[in-house]
């Protein structure tokens, strides 16, 4: 007896992955819940997240938004300010830590003493979210107001949603050493001032995201037990690194933190939850680097229609284009062109010029 000889082909490399043009690859779930047109599908997380919800978009899913611009605003405008960009006008989520915040922050559980920043012209702009508002905030008062309505928007969206897609990206983060709070920017890079006695860094270990993304699980699903939640790995890279290393390592490090922590939470076989490897299908070496811009960080919309058309492979398997093997001469423009993505991690480097 052989206990390998019975298993399926997907589980050999040379049949499933060598024996597989790379634009055919297909590691996605298969044995996972369906998601249907009707279905209310929100997503959160890091700039790859958008890329995610303007594809279901486009794919003629519902992409559910609860946090809407006001009527007479442009549709640049809009972008802008961020309506749209995500589920709710939360920013990026790059940590698990401030999905928990912001789930307890939306209903009740924690106040952070950190109200808000000022920026070089004068202006407030929100700690938690600092990039939503270009023009920023006249006051406190006025970052507040616009926060409560926000964070009730959150509550609607956590409520009401039926498929939440949620993409770790980082592991390296700010929090206030007062209360805990977690930032998705340094103080001084987009508002407020740097003080290491007032901000800490860290770097989330492995049983750190488990614990977070668990108990975002757990509260999630106390306030909308129907929920499921298709659990991701942004393949966009680290912009910069705290660590005194080398950031490419810092990366790699990062990125593993978190593909092992989602592997391992995903173990727990509830029904109404699944990893889909996102970042296997874009940093995997069968297709030659192709699926990253010239930068090496930002993601080509070769590759994101690849993520795509996995995604609608195992969610909604009667949308799913077929998977053609493409032709080896692929042309520079096929692999060209990004949709507007803001990620606030280039914030860094801009605020470095």
């Amino acid at each position: 007896m052989n206990p390998y000889r019975d298993l399926p082909a997907e589980r050999f490399w040379r049949k499933a992955v060598a024996g597989v043009p790379p634009f055919a690859l297909d590691p996605g779930p298969r044995e996972t819940f369906r998601i249907a047109r009707t279905d209310r599908v929100a997503t959160a997380g890091s700039c790859f997240a958008q890329r995610v919800s303007q594809a279901l978009a486009r794919g003629g899913f519902r992409y559910h938004v609860t946090e809407t611009a006001p009527d007479g605003l442009s549709e640049a405008e809009a972008a802008s300010r961020q309506f749209g960009t995500f589920s709710a006008r939360y920013g990026n989520l790059y940590g698990p830590r401030q999905f928990v915040q912001l789930f307890d922050r939306a209903f009740g559980a924690f106040d952070p003493q950190l109200k808000a920043w000022q920026r070089e012209d004068g202006r407030l702009v929100d700690p938690f979210r600092p990039t939503i508002e270009p023009n920023g905030f006249a006051d406190e008062a006025a970052v507040i107001e616009a926060r409560e309505t926000h964070l009730a928007r959150v509550r609607d969206l956590f409520e009401s949603l039926d498929v939440l897609v949620v993409t770790l990206g980082l592991t390296e983060g700010w929090r206030c050493r007062a209360d805990g709070a977690a930032l998705s920017l340094a103080p001084g890079v987009a508002g407020g001032q740097f003080d290491p006695q007032e901000v800490a860094f860290v770097n989330a270990g492995t049983a750190e995201v488990i614990a977070d993304v668990n108990g975002f699980l757990d509260r999630l699903w106390s306030v909308n037990a129907a929920a499921r939640v298709i659990l991701t790995v942004s393949p966009v890279p680290l912009i910069a690194t705290y660590r005194d290393q080398h950031v490419l390592v810092a990366n790699a490090h990062s990125k593993a933190v978190l593909r092992a922590a989602a592997g391992e939470v995903c173990e727990r076989s509830d029904p109404r939850l699944v990893y889909f490897p996102s970042y296997e299908i874009i940093t995997s070496h069968t297709n030659g680097g192709r699926y990253y811009e010239e930068d090496q960080r930002g993601i080509a919309e070769a590759g994101v229609a690849h993520v795509m058309r996995a995604f609608m492979a195992s969610f909604a398997p009667g949308s799913a284009e077929k998977l053609e093997p493409q032709p080896s001469h692929d042309s520079e423009a096929e692999f060209a062109g990004t949709a507007g993505v803001i990620c606030d991690e280039e914030t860094i480097e801009r605020s470095l010029a």
